[in-house]
């Protein structure tokens, strides 16, 4: 009803899932606790106890305290709904009383060097996360998996010199592109296979510096799939690419090069810190990234170095007399 973006709601139907029929997360299956200890029981008979019951459920699994929550948020949502629709009229929300755990505070973000990306890139580029094959591959399927290791190597420098999600990048289109202006256009993602707006449904318009738009430049020179409603990365198809086989080579290409494992996703904290660690202002870091909040920017301060910070704040303190004989001296 609010327009939750598909993948979203996937991720609520996996928590919640319908009696007897397991969802698939991950290497994992989760029978959905919360049908399995509430969905035969009449709502209004449900008692802040069997909330409970159902948290300690999903504890005891060793989810972590935000999996925990996530619950409780979820079934405090579909009793909050009941109590206002006139339909249901349900007396009383029993997710209220649930106690909420206590999640750990978040470390600062983890994020690659420059050098870190390019390494990654050239593995993937190079096929080194491959393993040898034992048959024997044709050369049009030899072409195929060097066209498809090339654009890997060339996402993932997207990714962290532009700072776009994995879906933004999925249903990026070379219509999107401004090579001439050295901007990109922002305006829809890929949710659970469904192109659907960005994260917060705004469009936005980023600067392209020369390290993505170098990458861009090498892709717009395929033979195929270079039409301005086509998408920039794709399949050999020209369709959407697999996010999940796409991480697996990510993974794989880590692995082969002996890097941190990191998350695709902090390929995108890789951007947000290293402008902050050159000295770009938040403001500018959050337009580029389409975050909601300052707040949210903010977490990436901790790349500054400290030296700088320590340096203007010394400026700060000092006297105006000290500050004009500092500028004043050859």
């Amino acid at each position: 009803m609010k327009g939750a973006k598909p993948a979203t709601l996937l991720n609520h139907r996996s928590v919640l899932a319908e009696p007897g029929i397991p969802y698939k997360r991950g290497e994992g299956v989760t029978l959905g606790h919360v049908m399995k200890a509430l969905g035969d029981l009449p709502a209004a008979k449900i008692t802040t106890r069997d909330v409970e019951d159902v948290l300690a459920a999903v504890s005891a699994t060793a989810a972590s305290a935000r999996t925990v929550n996530k619950h409780r948020a979820i079934i405090g949502a579909i009793f909050a709904y009941g109590m206002k629709a006139s339909t249901f009229g349900l007396p009383a929300n029993p997710a209220r009383e649930a106690d909420k755990r206590r999640e750990a505070h978040r470390g600062a973000l983890v994020y690659y060097s420059v050098e870190e990306v390019e390494a990654l890139a050239r593995a993937l580029a190079d096929g080194r996360h491959r393993e040898a094959s034992t048959h024997e591959v044709s050369e049009q399927e030899r072409e195929a998996l060097r066209a498809e290791d090339q654009q890997d190597g060339e996402m993932v420098r997207v990714s962290a010199y532009a700072g776009l999600r994995l879906g933004e990048l999925l249903a990026l289109r070379w219509r999107d592109v401004d090579f001439a202006g050295h901007a990109l256009t922002v305006g829809r993602a890929m949710s659970a296979g469904v192109e659907s707006s960005t994260k917060w449904g705004r469009v936005r318009r980023l600067p392209l510096p020369d390290q993505a738009a170098a990458a861009l430049d090498r892709m717009s020179r395929r033979e195929d799939f270079t039409g301005a409603d086509e998408r920039v990365f794709c399949n050999p198809l020209g369709r959407t690419l697999d996010p999940s086989a796409l991480r697996r080579r990510y993974k794989a290409a880590q692995a082969a090069t002996g890097l941190r494992a990191l998350r695709w996703h902090d390929l995108r904290h890789t951007y947000g810190s290293l402008l902050a660690a050159a000295g770009v202002d938040l403001v500018t870091i959050q337009a580029a990234m389409g975050h909601s909040a300052l707040a949210t920017t903010s977490r990436y301060l901790h790349a500054r170095p400290a030296s700088e910070q320590a340096h203007v704040f010394t400026r700060a303190f000092q006297s105006t007399a000290a500050v004009e004989a500092e500028t004043a001296a050859p």
